[in-house]
């Protein structure tokens, strides 16, 4: 079978176009026929070796955390799914596989694949969805009538955070560039500003918020300045570097760290048929131009969620 594998961690060249043999289900596993895998930009941070000690992982590395396909062969001691089953899951981050013509996934990390998009762009849903329900549900549990300020809404993973707190009632503040204006306004975004000025303060946007979501990578110093944008009792989520917590105003503080978890993606998936989440994918992009999309990427070129398809 056809896969993308890199050898040795480094820079885009590492990814070759190899001829490998077809993966067989072991213990609990499923061989899945891949439809497609998605582009994160974690892919791009473990390939170049910047997490091999916090996250090792035996090389050669076959990329791809997300996985959308259908399943052909089932594993000893698997019973909730089927062949021919269509599915969606997210691999461990120390593992992937999804830039391949088959993979093997744990059974209990799959979902039934969404009805409400194709099989393909589903692939844009596992570790985006995951992260954001770990963000917004799991970790600042954002209820109704709560005010929120999602910094980098406007990428995968915002994008899901605004929806899943407009869902959950709150009242949200997005930010982002212009460009993603119009979509988070249709997501049910109150307010929608550019790029966050962490030295006006948050009374220019309306804050302080209940609930801050950061998304944007920021240094120490901006880091710390996210925390005056929460109000008293709040609490900040960030993926991207610890935002600092302030004990005086019982502000909290809490990192995003995405895992794979089968009955939550399920949920997700639930949402998105339900018409409650709206996922967007902006390419997509044959398994050979993988290699293209990790370069478009790395020099901040990639226009958005892309979904890397298999023929």
């Amino acid at each position: 079978m056809k896969a993308i594998r890199y050898h040795k961690f480094g820079d885009t060249k590492v990814l070759q176009e190899e001829e490998v043999a077809r993966p067989a289900p072991s213990l609990g596993q499923v061989l899945v026929k891949v439809a497609a895998t998605s582009f994160n930009p974690v892919d791009d941070h473990i390939r170049l070796g910047v997490l091999a000690e916090a996250i090792p992982t035996t090389l050669p590395i076959t990329p791809g955390l997300d996985v959308a396909g259908t399943v052909v062969e089932l594993g000893a001691e698997v019973s909730r799914l089927q062949v021919d089953d269509r599915v969606v899951g997210m691999f461990p981050l120390d593992q992937h596989g999804g830039a391949a013509e088959y993979a093997v996934i744990a059974g209990d990390l799959l979902a039934a694949a969404p009805r409400a998009v194709t099989l393909t762009d589903a692939a844009a849903l596992p570790l985006a969805g995951l992260a954001a329900r770990q963000a917004a549900i799991e970790l600042a549990d954002i209820q109704k009538g709560q005010s929120v300020l999602v910094n980098g809404a406007g990428g995968a993973v915002g994008s899901l955070v605004v929806q899943l707190a407009v869902d959950a009632g709150a009242t949200v503040t997005a930010v982002d560039g212009p460009q993603h204006a119009v979509r988070l306004h249709g997501y049910g975004a109150t307010k929608v500003v550019g790029p966050l000025d962490l030295d006006a303060g948050p009374a220019v946007i309306g804050g302080p918020f209940d609930v801050v979501v950061n998304h944007v990578r920021l240094d120490a110093d901006g880091l710390a300045k996210l925390t005056p944008f929460v109000a008293d009792g709040g609490i900040a989520v960030s993926s991207a570097g610890a935002v600092p917590a302030d004990d005086e105003r019982s502000v909290r503080t809490a990192s995003v760290w995405v895992t794979p978890n089968g009955s939550h993606l399920a949920d997700m998936v639930s949402r998105l048929d339900e018409g409650r989440l709206e996922l967007t994918v902006v390419d997509h992009r044959p398994l050979q131009q993988l290699r293209a999309v990790h370069e478009e990427a790395a020099s901040g070129k990639l226009i958005g969620k892309t979904v890397i398809t298999i023929d």
